[in-house]
C-alpha cells in the first residue's frame, strides 16, 4: 500500500496568498488544486478553503481554518543555502512586508511561519574536527541574526 504524507499548515484566511508567495521563492514549487468555499461555507463563497501546493517537490496543504490556531517556532522550515547570495535572497524576501528577524538564522515570515535560513557552510564549520575552530564558529553564529558565511568562516579561522 502506498500513501503520501502531507503537511497541513493552518492559516486564518491567507493560505492561498502564502502558498503563492512560498512557491514564488522556492524552486521546483507550484500551487495545485484550490478548493473554494460554496454556499455551505465555512468561509465566504469563492474564498479558498484548502490550497494544495508543493515546495521543492514536497506536498503541503494550506487550510484557511480561521484565527483559532497559530504557528509557533516549534515547527519551522529549514532551507539549506549554497552561498551568501542565496541566504540573502531568502532572508530578505521572507522578512519583507511584516516578517521579523530572529537569531541564529531564524526568522518569522509575515504569515507567522518560522524559517531557518542556513548556509551549507554552517554544519561543516560546526562539525569541524578541530573543536576550537567549531566553537569559534558556534560563538559567532550565536551572535548573528541573518547568518553571514564570511563572518562565520573568519571566526572559525580565528
Amino acid at each position: 500500500m502506498s500513501s503520501t504524507l502531507t503537511t497541513c499548515l493552518w492559516f486564518d484566511d491567507q493560505g492561498e496568498e502564502a502558498a503563492e508567495f512560498y512557491c514564488s521563492l522556492v524552486p521546483d514549487s507550484e500551487v495545485g488544486n484550490v478548493s473554494r468555499n460554496g454556499d455551505a461555507g465555512p468561509g465566504p463563497v469563492g474564498s479558498a478553503m484548502t490550497v494544495e501546493f508543493t515546495l521543492d517537490g514536497r506536498p503541503y496543504v494550506a487550510l484557511n481554518g480561521g484565527p483559532e490556531h497559530h504557528f509557533t517556532e516549534a515547527i519551522s522550515f529549514q532551507i539549506s543555502c549554497a552561498d551568501q547570495a542565496e541566504v540573502d535572497r531568502y532572508w530578505d524576501a521572507l522578512v519583507a512586508d511584516g516578517g521579523s528577524e530572529g537569531s541564529c538564522g531564524w526568522l518569522e515570515d509575515r504569515y507567522g511561519l518560522s524559517w531557518q535560513i542556513v548556509p551549507r557552510a554552517l554544519p561543516e564549520l560546526l562539525g569541524d574536527p578541530d573543536r576550537e575552530r567549531a566553537d569559534r564558529a558556534m560563538k559567532a553564529m550565536l551572535s548573528m541574526g541573518k547568518l553571514d558565511v564570511a563572518a562565520l568562516r573568519a571566526a572559525a579561522d580565528g
